[in-house]
């Protein structure tokens, strides 16, 4: 009789269940499982609430921000009941838990952001004045820089209730992740998709984190057939940039990395939460004998520019 192979955990949201389904379908294909009611039992899915899910009434930022949606995942696989942590990587702190490894990452999907509004494509077709909800300071900033006679408001809640919201007529627009409306098969629900250029995205959007315990070869052995070298590549820059950034909610950073053949661009912003300030950076450079210790050091390198250069008007947390 067929028993668990691996236990896999996310938090309970459509999105996080559909990347842990999406990981265990991957599982499936790689050991020959091919009957659906068994790659149930082989790779069950535990849905764990979190400390961010709770909170609906107001910023993630005045809760604390960072780790609100990993904790207490994170804590089952440190107790042993899931054997693999599946993340939106965007949510991960930049620092791990004693114990706990990232294996690695699923091939990334589209990182750009999707306009939800009822007809506007881009920003700049949304009526003067618009009211826009977000719970994103990132995504605050960059409306504000570009449109600032828009008025923006707090809006937090899953890919469902802020699709009702705009549906509904009680905000003109938001934005949601265009990687996750696509796993979600309702990408057809996005208005418009904004260039990076119009609007650079999160460091890690689109990308799915697999968490393990150090010194589980099992698990370890099981997820490299799964695993992007050219994920890994983009997020060691993203995630040092944020890293040398101290970033969290209440700091809006973007970044992205882009590997082409054998080179990579990387793009990185921090923002005056009214859009009014901005710090950028956009290099590329060719990729040598290790490319993930380069491109480390690349992201590093800007973050650590952009914090002496910004000083204190990036201490927002203060």
């Amino acid at each position: 009789m067929l028993q668990a192979i691996l236990k896999l955990g996310s938090r309970g949201s459509p999105l996080a269940l559909a990347q842990s389904r999406l990981t265990r379908k991957l599982l499936a294909a790689d050991l020959g499982v091919a009957d659906a009611d068994e790659a149930k039992v082989a790779f069950p899915i535990s849905r764990i609430t979190t400390s961010g899910d709770r909170i609906t009434d107001r910023r993630l930022i005045e809760a604390g921000g960072k780790g609100l949606f990993t904790k207490e995942v994170e804590q089952a696989l440190l107790d042993g009941d899931i054997d693999v942590a599946v993340h939106s990587m965007k949510d991960v702190p930049t620092q791990a838990p004693d114990g706990l490894l990232m294996a690695g990452f699923l091939p990334r999907e589209d990182p750009r952001e999707a306009l939800i509004s009822n007809g506007a494509k881009t920003l700049n077709a949304l009526p003067k004045g618009a009211r826009i909800g977000t719970a994103s300071l990132r995504r605050q900033a960059q409306v504000q820089r570009l449109r600032p006679d828009c008025v923006v408001e707090t809006l937090r809640g899953n890919v469902g209730t802020r699709l009702e919201k705009i549906t509904s007529g009680a905000f003109d627009a938001t934005f949601l992740a265009l990687a996750g409306i696509k796993r979600l098969g309702i990408e057809d629900k996005a208005s418009g998709i904004l260039s990076v250029e119009e609007m650079l995205p999160a460091p890690a959007q689109g990308a799915i984190g697999l968490q393990i315990r150090h010194g589980d070869d099992k698990a370890a052995r099981m997820l490299t057939p799964l695993l992007c070298t050219q994920t890994a590549i983009a997020l060691a820059a993203e995630r040092a940039f944020l890293a040398a950034l101290d970033g969290s909610c209440r700091t809006p950073i973007a970044a992205l990395a882009q590997v082409e053949n054998n080179a990579l661009r990387f793009r990185g912003a921090v923002y005056a939460v009214d859009g009014t300030q901005n710090w950028t950076c956009d290099e590329k450079i060719v990729l040598h004998v290790d490319p993930i210790e380069t491109a480390m050091k690349l992201g590093r390198k800007h973050g650590l520019s952009i914090a002496k250069a910004a000083g204190e008007e990036i201490r927002w947390e203060k």
